[in-house]
């Protein structure tokens, strides 16, 4: 257990952000804490081969974003999302960012829906999702068309996209963006047994997002945050470069292909 004066010291320490400061007022609503950090293009090579990720060891998934063609749900804060995995498919309607307290009490204290902290260097968002397992064949017929896209959530997330979702657009109105293949595999960090995960999100226009990532409780977040930054600073990775999150460059890809076409 911490001393409150080593909690202390180490909120200090990672405190120089003011972003980051105003953090602290809302981790005591969060259930869980990512720490994540874009790695930037012309080092990606050399992390691959310093944290030692190993392709044999990686597992392959399927991410299918749904928006309109102008990105109104992701204006909106809302992103709608289905995946395909080794273990399973799942679907999730986000909403972010968030205030936990002002959300209804109902919604907290479901057991479908997470209150987590994103956090990257220089920014954190809080956010609210709802998942459910849904059968990787499931995903597949909608990728395919052959199912409507409401099919792949439950009537909790379908309520809570309708509550956040601008007026009058439908599930089945949304345009699928992917698939995208993703390769997920996990590495040591300073060889005790802790361990970061490493997603490479392969676009498809060729290029790639190398993400690294951690989730932890709020009450050890900034020891884990702390001994993250020293172990990839070791491994001479960048951890001040300009952050472009996965999703992000996924819908904005997407988008920018639709328009294309209709012009």
């Amino acid at each position: 257990m911490y001393s409150p004066n080593k909690i202390t010291n180490e909120r200090h320490a990672l405190s120089n952000d003011k972003r980051t400061a105003k953090a602290l007022g809302i981790l005591k609503d969060a259930e869980s804490i990512e720490l994540k950090l874009t790695v930037l293009d012309d080092e990606r090579d050399l992390a691959v081969v310093q944290l030692d990720l190993d392709v044999l060891h990686a597992e392959l998934r399927q991410v299918m974003f749904f928006d309109t063609p102008d990105l109104r749900l992701h204006r909106a804060g809302l992103i709608v999302r289905a995946r395909r995995t080794r273990k399973g498919g799942d679907s999730v309607i986000k909403l972010r960012p968030i205030v936990p307290r002002e959300l209804p009490r109902r919604l907290r204290r479901s057991d479908r829906f997470l209150i987590e902290i994103d956090a990257m260097p220089g920014a954190y968002v809080c956010s609210g999702s709802l998942r459910e397992r849904v059968d990787n064949e499931e995903v597949k017929a909608v990728i395919r068309g052959t199912r409507p896209i409401r099919k792949l959530f439950s009537t909790q997330q379908r309520e809570f996209f309708v509550e956040h979702a601008p007026l009058g657009l439908e599930l089945d109105a949304l345009t699928p963006f992917g698939p995208i293949n993703v390769a997920k595999t996990k590495f040591d960090l300073g060889g005790d047994g802790r361990t970061m995960k490493a997603e490479l999100w392969f676009y498809p226009d060729g290029s790639r997002i190398l993400e690294l990532s951690m989730k932890c409780s709020p009450d050890n977040a900034f020891q884990r945050a702390a001994d993250a930054k020293a172990a990839l600073t070791l491994s001479g990775i960048t951890l001040t470069g300009e952050q472009q999150t996965k999703t992000r460059k996924a819908l904005q890809y997407f988008a920018h292909q639709l328009a294309h076409r209709a012009a």
